[in-house]
Formats: structure tokens, sequence, C-alpha cells
């Protein structure tokens, strides 16, 4: 969010903790993207806003995550002295969630990271929701890709390199997999807390249907060899998908992930060499 948006937001979030009976004098922001993420104090609740056009989104991802937590699924849990809603405030949606403080060791060991994603596939094994196919994704990257006025920086030859890559992986791992399974989406190590009471996932509004492996490809390549019955032929075409797939988002003219030009640089490097096209120049 631009600073202009992320004062209202952080706004509205004490607002609505404060019409909860939770005292918020203080707002901390651990996250800042498309939706703002806030730690409030003194009641030590987090927070996350989105602009009222994603309460759509918003209110699949509270949903979800209590029918996670109802089947055991290790995912973070909504703010139990909150009712379990989105809340509306001045253009704003609102959704209070408990505030977990990161347990040491920082990083989870893969077998435990393997784990917990196994127990959250598990739990989302023949959970009927509403979600999109891992394609639909690929395919927004693509069209953004293929958009010179949302992506303007982005040299022919890599544009292309990208929009290829995204089409082709896309339709070759749609009709290997088939329709797969409900998927967490961005089960990277950004969205897996590590706590007292063990890793727990955050962020659900990326959820989609597709095969494990395009959960697996986020994780780190140790975790994979934790995961029990992976397809690792399959893996490794999802690996090179999700790499094209992010690196699309940083070239958004809108992208405001910290350094994001100089990883798009460089994941397009690492891309041309997983292609096999290592001596390529990243710039195309």
């Amino acid at each position: 969010m631009r600073a202009s948006e992320a004062r209202g937001a952080v706004a509205a979030a004490m607002s609505a903790a404060s019409s909860l009976g939770l005292a918020a004098d203080e707002a901390i922001v651990l996250h800042n993207s498309n939706k703002l993420t806030l730690r409030l104090l003194p009641c030590d609740v987090l927070a996350r806003v989105a602009p009222e056009a994603r309460r759509q989104v918003a209110h699949f991802e509270v949903e979800l995550a209590q029918r996670l937590a109802a089947r055991g699924c290790p995912v973070g849990a909504l703010q139990p002295q909150a009712e379990p809603r989105v809340h509306a405030r001045d253009g704003f949606a609102v959704s209070l969630w408990t505030y977990y403080e990161p347990a040491p060791p920082s990083e989870i060991p893969a077998a435990d990271y393997a784990h917990a994603l196994e127990r959250l596939h598990a739990g989302m094994r023949g959970l009927d929701v509403p979600a999109p196919h891992f394609t639909d994704r690929v395919e927004q990257a693509r069209r953004l890709v293929a958009d010179h006025d949302r992506a303007p920086a982005l040299a022919d030859a890599d544009r292309k390199l990208l929009g290829d890559t995204l089409r082709s992986l896309s339709r070759a791992i749609g009709e290997r997999a088939g329709a797969g399974q409900l998927l967490h989406g961005e089960p990277h190590p950004g969205n897996l807390l590590s706590t007292g009471g063990g890793p727990l996932f955050v962020d659900l509004e990326t959820c989609c249907r597709g095969p494990v492996e395009f959960d697996l490809a986020h994780a780190p390549e140790e975790v994979a060899e934790h995961y029990p019955g992976a397809d690792q032929d399959l893996l490794r075409e999802c690996r090179v998908l999700v790499l094209a797939m992010i690196t699309a988002w940083r070239w958004d003219r809108d992208d405001q992930f910290p350094d994001g030009r100089r990883l798009g640089v460089e994941w397009l490097g690492r891309l041309r060499a997983a292609l096999g096209r290592g001596g390529a120049d990243a710039h195309g």
C-alpha cells in the first residue's frame, strides 16, 4: 500500500479492534503488500487490512482458516476474542488474528516444514471450497508479461522467455496433474511461522487447486526430501514454473516488493539457467 492508503488502513484496524473492546493504542507494521499486516498493542492482536475491493478475498481467507483449524491443520488462528468475520471500516476490510511471538530457531527444520505441509494438504484434501486452478494464477502472470503498459521495463526477449515458459509449463503440468486438490498456493518460508506450538501456515488467500508438487515448489528444495510420495519430475517442472511466476510479478510497474527490480533481473538469469540457457544475457 502507498503511504497515504497505509495510514487509512492503520486507522481502520485500530478502530475495528477498539470497537470490539480490544485496546489498540499502537500499530506496528509487520508487512506491506497488497494488504497491510499489523501488530496492534497493547492487545497484541494481528490485523490484516485490505482495500474494500478485496473484501471477498478476506472473507474467503477467514472462512477457510476456520474450516482448516477445525480439521486440526497447522494454520494461524483467528483472534479468539473477536467474532470470526471481516470487519468493514472506512473503505477497508479488516480481519483479526492471533499474534504469535516468533520462536527460536528462526529457521524451521526441513523435516518439520514438510510434515506441516503434509498435514495441511491432508486437511485440505476433499475440502469443498471454491478456488481457482493453479493454471488460472499462471495465466494472470502471463497476461502481466504480455501487457507492455503493466511491465514497461521488460525487454522483448525477456518478455518472450517468460511468456513462453509460463504458457508451455502451465499446459504441460496441468495436463499431467489433472484437477489436483486444494493447495495453499504460496507456502514459502515467508508464509510459515515458527511458533512455540510448531510451524503454522498463514496467508491463505492464494489457495488454488493443483498438484501438491506446485506447493512444494515454493518451499526450500530440502523440504521435498521429507515429503512422502512427491513426483520428482513433476516437482522439477513446477519449480521452474514458480520461478517464472515470481519473476513476472517483479516486473509489474506497481510492484512494491523490496528490491524487486534487482530480483527480477537476477531471477531471469536463474530461469535461463534452469531452462538450459545459462550463457544468455539476463537482459535478453
